[in-house]
């Protein structure tokens, strides 16, 4: 099996306790997978993608491509031309603050977009309004990414 060296290096500062060189933000860390491409299009197109890469620390409830692909045929397309409502979209997954899924107090949250979103925990299932979050705890230097399964719509 061929490694690439940054990998080698990686394993080694693990080994030894050293942490890596290099900073990753919210927007790096979401980029690494191929199932935020919507929502990264949708962050940048909205003016967000800067505010996650610079400030924080945040707490994002990410919707995965599918999740964008179940919404009803044309608003994702109508929601890009409109800057913003798109804003206040995208805005709405955000969070202030790092909240792991480990430290999920049940509850209402306010987001960045000023509305608040319902977390609830049962056994280990964290949910955000009425999304799942599938994968959970991707953390970057300015705060942490939630995989969710539906796209959460602000209520105004």
């Amino acid at each position: 099996m061929k490694r690439s060296f940054a990998a080698i290096a990686s394993g080694i500062a693990l080994l030894f306790g050293w942490a890596p060189a290099y900073a990753s933000d919210l927007v790096e860390t979401a980029s690494t997978g191929t199932t935020f491409k919507t929502f990264l299009a949708a962050a940048q197109t909205a003016g967000l993608a800067n505010t996650l890469k610079t400030s924080g620390p945040y707490t994002v409830f990410a919707p995965t491509d599918s999740a964008f692909n179940k919404l009803p045929p044309d608003t994702l397309r109508t929601l890009m031309k409109d800057k913003e409502k798109l804003a206040e979209l995208v805005s709405y997954h955000i969070v202030p603050g790092k909240i792991l899924v480990a430290d999920v107090k049940p509850g209402k949250v306010r987001t960045v977009q000023g509305e608040e979103v319902t977390l609830t925990s049962d056994n280990g299932k964290v949910t955000v309004d009425n999304a799942n979050v599938i994968q959970s705890d991707m953390t970057a230097d300015n705060g942490v990414i939630h995989e969710i399964d539906t796209v959460i719509l602000p209520k105004k």
